[in-house]
């Protein structure tokens, strides 16, 4: 398949989501206040991207104004619907063919900017976009003594072996 890159791309991306939803859902108890409004704001952020851009890919509008969420959704809702969001990427991308990766999508920045994308440009979007923040959640958990998930490739592929 000429699209396994990207499956495998969506697959470390889903891995890694699920790792630091565990770290944070059994710690965020353990960080004061202030670190957890920061752990949430990232996790939102990663997760209303995502959103955006699975809209986009669906050709359907979405209601988003910024890349948060209006109201901070409760933490366990929100880890619920980034594995709901992730697990739909992952059978999206199983479900493309090499036409289909290259297709080109229009849609509007929440900023109101028009964009064109390929989809395989949303696709590694948002996983560098994921990645970029989870190393941002991963170095708030070290700085309080909290041991982040790992989240790297080589990481995915020796627990996948």
């Amino acid at each position: 398949m000429s699209h396994q890159p990207h499956a495998q791309l969506i697959a470390i991306k889903r891995w890694a989501d699920r790792g630091l939803c565990d770290v944070v859902s059994r710690n965020i108890e353990r960080i004061n206040a202030e670190d957890a409004s920061i752990m949430m704001r990232i996790l939102d952020h990663i997760h209303v991207v995502d959103r955006i851009f699975q809209h986009h890919l669906q050709g359907m509008p979405h209601t988003y104004r910024a890349a948060r969420s209006e109201r901070m959704p409760e933490l366990e809702a929100l880890v619920q619907s980034i594995q709901k969001v992730d697990d739909w990427y992952a059978s999206y991308v199983d479900a493309l063919g090499e036409r289909d990766l290259e297709q080109a999508v229009d849609f509007v920045f929440t900023s109101g900017k028009p964009a064109r994308m390929r989809r395989s440009e949303i696709i590694l979007h948002v996983c560098l976009h994921g990645t970029y923040h989870r190393g941002n959640a991963g170095a708030l958990l070290q700085l309080r003594g909290i041991d982040p998930s790992r989240d790297s490739i080589t990481d995915f592929l020796e627990y996948a072996a």
